[in-house]
């Protein structure tokens, strides 16, 4: 983290002064309780120069909380091609820079991946800062078999091209875990079954926060209880590979 001054000095074996780069802290946050923050990471929100949020008015209210008082700039999929060149000009210059999601680790399906590879191409140290993280808590209480999985993220918009991943995915004997949004996730749920046939599946929503539900069925199932009541907040859904699992977790030959 930063020392007292912004631009770092060391000595060369020939005696010639060199300045140090700043370095880029990729923070896990929260995804829904504020407790937990690792301290780590509050001492590394306190001590950047600067946070690059995904959402300034989100992290604001965190920060706000714990008495951080670190200047923010937004950072997010619409700027980040017009920021990033900015924000590698600090580091160079021997800025510390951290950069948040709205929540959980950023670099996972936000923004903040495109940061990080353009600072490793600016050879910039990127230093992780792990905690929170949605998959993984979604994962871990699921039920499903853990020893190997899938991340996937957001499914494509278009009705064809997310059938084609689908269909793509059909014969992957790995847990699958999506991101979600609720006016979608009655028809994405209609797709995989009709790709894949009635599966176990589980649904996190909420996670962490008050009004927390973990629903674990099938495909059909969740189908019937989303069609009757429209699903609200935050939705990580998982579901079973091809072939289901047995009792210690492992895929079923």
């Amino acid at each position: 983290m930063r020392s007292e001054t912004p631009i770092r000095q060391g000595v060369q074996s020939g005696g010639t002064p060199r300045q140090y780069r700043g370095k880029l802290y990729v923070v896990a946050t929260p995804i829904g309780n504020l407790s937990d923050i690792t301290r780590r990471a509050i001492e590394v929100l306190q001590s950047v120069d600067l946070i690059a949020s995904e959402d300034t008015r989100h992290t604001g209210l965190l920060l706000k909380h714990y008495g951080i008082a670190t200047r923010q700039t937004p950072y997010h999929d619409h700027n980040k091609r017009k920021v990033t060149p900015r924000i590698i000009e600090l580091l160079l210059a021997g800025q510390d820079v951290a950069v948040v999601s709205d929540a959980g680790t950023p670099g996972i399906s936000d923004p903040g991946f495109y940061l990080v590879r353009e600072s490793i191409r600016h050879g910039i140290d990127i230093v992780p800062i792990p905690g929170p993280s949605s998959v993984m808590a979604a994962l871990v209480i699921s039920g499903l078999p853990t020893d190997r999985f899938s991340f996937e993220g957001f499914l494509p918009r278009t009705s064809g091209k997310m059938r084609r991943r689908l269909e793509e995915l059909r014969a992957d004997t790995r847990t699958l875990v999506f991101f979600e949004s609720p006016h979608r996730l009655v028809r994405t749920l209609e797709a995989m079954l009709e790709v894949w046939g009635n599966r176990p599946a589980v649904i996190g929503r909420e996670l962490t926060k008050k009004f927390e539900e973990v629903y674990r069925f099938d495909l059909s199932e969740l189908l019937r209880i989303f069609q009757k009541e429209a699903p609200r907040g935050e939705i990580v859904l998982l579901v079973s590979g091809c072939g289901g699992s047995g009792e210690n977790g492992n895929p079923v030959d």
